[in-house]
């Protein structure tokens, strides 16, 4: 349940997806949700995507063989799933049973200077190193966030050509570490996830820098509904941290930052209305130890991915198996 005197409130829902048997999930790096509520679950496990109904009964399962790395899920309006292969470097659209549509990038990363496990980002450069999430206009106009291997924001037409890019390196206004998720409200105005800036950041549809929040601990994703709820994931500084000659990471949190994992929702000014996890032990329902995606679906109802596998939670808590997947009934 959310803590403090906010104004919605959720509680979460044990057992609600129901695997087949001898399946896991491995980790779970996002979540979308279609128009009859169907919930696309995305996995690093041995079926990248899993399908159940609202209730939480196993649909479908694909994806197979398709994806080097899962990291980014969109569902856009028109129920066209968007998933993002981080090292894989693409962005790809498919029909809700499977076929892949748009292929954006072609497997190779741009020059940043980025080398995995061997050196940082240095320099900005073009679509895609590491690419981490999407989000989708209306018309299907696509701006991707890419963040591990680059610092940049990259827009696309609807039929993947490339229109313009912003940001560079750092921590300035426009610029990145790690832009992480990514998503838009009403207006078309962008957020950023800036994850290891811990904050995020808030754009014209051209990239025009307009404002910041910076109150946040590591966010990772950002979803808005359609009444510009903002609801953002945030990593904390619990796992996920180290020291890593390839990312730049905030392993402390900021003066004034708290450590938690946590799902904070808020209005368009920035105000908290809600708030998520960080009542006791991260491995406890309810609570988190690393969340990565989320999406909140027609009812208002919340579902958390969570990477327990990357950032050593299973590691820590075996031969518990943290959950890596919750949903949250909205009760406010």
């Amino acid at each position: 349940m959310a803590r403090g005197a906010f104004k919605i409130e959720y509680e979460v829902t044990e057992g609600w997806d129901q695997l087949p048997e001898g399946w896991a999930y491995t980790e779970v790096v996002g979540v979308g949700v279609d128009s009859r509520d169907r919930v696309y679950v995305f996995t690093r496990g041995d079926h990248p995507l899993i399908v159940f109904d609202k209730e939480g009964k196993f649909l479908d399962a694909w994806g197979e063989g398709m994806f080097t790395r899962p990291h980014g899920v969109y569902m856009h309006s028109g129920d066209r799933l968007f998933l993002v292969d981080d090292e894989g470097h693409t962005v790809n659209r498919f029909s809700l049973d499977g076929k892949r549509e748009l292929q954006i990038g072609d497997g190779t990363p741009s020059d940043t200077g980025y080398v995995r496990m061997k050196s940082p980002v240095s320099r900005a450069g073009g679509p895609f190193n590491t690419v981490t999430n999407v989000a989708v206009t209306p018309s299907g106009e696509i701006y991707a966030a890419d963040g591990y291997g680059n610092a940049r924001i990259h827009k696309f037409t609807a039929e993947g050509e490339h229109l313009f890019s912003w940001g560079e390196p750092g921590s300035g206004e426009g610029q990145f570490n790690l832009p992480h998720g990514i998503a838009l409200d009403s207006a078309g105005r962008v957020y950023v996830a800036d994850r290891e800036n811990s904050r995020v950041q808030i754009f014209s549809p051209k990239g025009e820098f307009l404002n910041q929040w910076g109150w946040l601990n590591r966010p990772t994703d950002i979803f808005i509904d359609g009444q510009d709820t903002i609801y953002i994931s945030e990593l904390g500084f619990i796992f996920g941290g180290g020291d890593y000659a390839h990312l730049k990471l905030m392993n402390d949190p900021p003066p004034g930052h708290e450590p938690i994992a946590r799902v904070t929702v808020t209005n368009p000014d920035g105000e908290i209305v809600g708030r998520i996890g960080g009542g006791g032990d991260p491995i406890l329902p309810g609570n988190f130890m690393a969340p990565h995606g989320l999406w909140v679906d027609s009812r208002g109802d919340l579902y958390v991915g969570e990477v327990v596998n990357a950032t050593g939670a299973v590691k820590k808590y075996a031969p518990l198996t943290p959950h890596c997947l919750q949903k949250f009934v909205r009760r406010g």
